[in-house]
C-alpha cells in the first residue's frame, strides 16, 4: 500500500542533504507541501531549486542552535503553508570528542541543535500541530541507544531525543502523536565523517561497518526516509511513543 500525503504541510529540519533531503523527496512525491530548513539562506536556496517541484516548497532557512531561530523557522513554515501538519526533527550535527579533550564549544555544537533545537522546533510548532491533530517525528540514532567512545555528547543527545520523544508523546496525547526513528550506519556525508575519525580511512570504515550488519550493507537516505514517512502516515495511528530502529540488524547481536 502507498502512503499518500496530498496537501499535508510538512517541516523538515536539516533538509538540504542526507537523510533530511530524502525525507523531503519523499513527501514531495507522496503529494505533501513542504518546508525546508537549513542553516543558512543560501544552502536551503539550492536545495530547493535542485528538488525542482517550486510549488510545493517553502525555503525555512534558520539556525537552529538559538531559539529565536527555532521560532523564525517554525513561522516560516506555519506562514507560507498555512499551518502544519507533520514535523520532522532531522536537523543534527556530530564531532569527535573524548572526555580529556572536549571543550564547551564542543558540548554546545552538538546539543545546541541536536536537543535544544529539536526542543525548541517542538515547542513553537505544537500549536499548529495542535490545531491540525498532527504528528512529530524525530531523528535519533542507534547512538542512543548504545555506547560509544569518543563520541559520548552526540550519544547523550541522541539518548535525550528518545527519551524527550517519550515525554512528549504523553504530554501531547492525544492531539499529537510523536515517534522516533534510529538509524544506523547510513551512507552520508556525515557517516563518512564518522568513519575516517575511527578507522584507517572511511572506505575501510564502510566495510567493516557493512559486515557487522545482518543485511551486509550500509543504508542509503531512503531506506530511512521510508520509515519516517510510514510513522508519519494515518497507517501509523495508533502508534506514539514509539522508537523505530533502521540500521540493516546492526544492533541485534
Amino acid at each position: 500500500m502507498s502512503i499518500a500525503f496530498a496537501d499535508k504541510r510538512v517541516l523538515v529540519t536539516g533538509a538540504t542533504r542526507g537523510i533530511g533531503r530524502a525525507i523531503v523527496e519523499a513527501f514531495l512525491k507522496a503529494g505533501a507541501r513542504v518546508a525546508i530548513n537549513g542553516s543558512s539562506r543560501e544552502t536551503v536556496g539550492e536545495a530547493a531549486k535542485a528538488l525542482r517541484n517550486p510549488n510545493c516548497i517553502v525555503e525555512a532557512p534558520g539556525d537552529l542552535s538559538t531559539v529565536e531561530g527555532c521560532r523564525r523557522t517554525v513561522e516560516t513554515a506555519r506562514s507560507e503553508l498555512g499551518g502544519i501538519d507533520i514535523l520532522i526533527n532531522n536537523a543534527g550535527r556530530w564531532n569527535f570528542a573524548t572526555v580529556e579533550t572536549a571543550a564547551e564549544s564542543s558540548w554546545d555544537e552538538i546539543i545546541d541543535v541536536n536537543l535544544k533545537g529539536a526542543f525548541f522546533v517542538t515547542k513553537y510548532a505544537l500549536p499548529a500541530l495542535k490545531a491540525s491533530k498532527g504528528n512529530i517525528v524525530n531523528v535519533a540514532s542507534i547512538s542512543g541507544l548504545s555506547a560509544e567512545p569518543g563520541t559520548s555528547i552526540y550519544c547523550l543527545s541522541k539518548a535525550g531525543l528518545i527519551h524527550m520523544t517519550r515525554c512528549h508523546a504523553w504530554e501531547f496525547g492525544p492531539d499529537v502523536r510523536v515517534n522516533a526513528i534510529c538509524p544506523g550506519p547510513i551512507d552520508t556525508d556525515m557517516l563518512r565523517r564518522v568513519s575516517a575519525a575511527f578507522f584507517d580511512s572511511a572506505d575501510d570504515g564502510y566495510r567493516l561497518m557493512a559486515k557487522d550488519c545482518a543485511l551486509k550493507r550500509l543504508g542509503t537516505a531512503s531506506d530511512v526516509a521510508g520509515p519516517v514517512l510510514d510513522l508519519a502516515s494515518d497507517l501509523a495511528g495508533y502508534a506514539t511513543g514509539t522508537v523505530q530502529v533502521v540500521d540493516g540488524g546492526m544492533s541485534i547481536d
